[in-house]
């Protein structure tokens, strides 16, 4: 791992626990045992730390997304692979999804553009895949924007119990998360 990696991943799990607005380089510098002054030869600022995390988090949901609407399947399975990705990343970078759902608004320009762009690309996608299945008859047909938000609000926050509950084993959160957002609990 660079320093640079390094950097970023003690901020990530500080921006996790503090918030990103309470973190400061020093706090950064001192939880890697450096002076905030090494920081810099490694990344120009708190901003850009913020920036890679995001961003780097963001990709992954958009690449997984193009892979899930490009394949050749039917809209459930479609939401099933949406709903495992969620469930991956969120093993992945839990840490990091804190800063991408609480710090998104503090990216600058160009950053915050991008990021708002994949968000609703990725908002877009999953919608048409919805609309895809009540049309096909393999989603009931209630309103697309319930199914969307009903969804997204338990995949968004699952790295908050995830992080409390202890690493559950990701097949079985995989499956039970599928079941679950799909087939209701009746």
């Amino acid at each position: 791992m660079s320093r640079k990696e390094e950097i970023i991943q003690v901020a990530s799990r500080l921006f996790y626990e503090k918030g990103y607005k309470t973190v400061s380089m020093r706090d950064i510098a001192t939880a890697m045992d450096i002076k905030a002054a090494s920081l810099y030869n490694h990344i120009n600022s708190k901003q850009e730390i913020l920036s890679e995390i995001i961003l780097k988090v963001a990709e992954e949901f958009t690449v997984g997304m193009e892979k899930v609407v490009s394949e050749n399947s039917s809209a459930i399975k479609k939401v099933e692979k949406v709903i495992e990705m969620h469930v991956d990343i969120t093993v992945n970078y839990s840490e990091a999804l804190a800063s991408l759902n609480n710090d998104w608004m503090h990216l600058e320009k160009e950053d915050l553009l991008a990021f708002v762009k994949m968000r609703e690309d990725y908002e877009e996608n999953f919608r048409k895949i919805i609309k895809q299945g009540i049309d096909s008859g393999e989603i009931k047909s209630y309103h697309p924007e319930v199914i969307l938000f009903s969804i997204f609000s338990t995949l968004r926050t699952l790295y908050l119990w995830y992080q409390k509950r202890g690493k559950v084993d990701v097949n079985i959160l995989k499956k039970d998360m599928v079941s679950v957002l799909i087939k209701g609990i009746v």
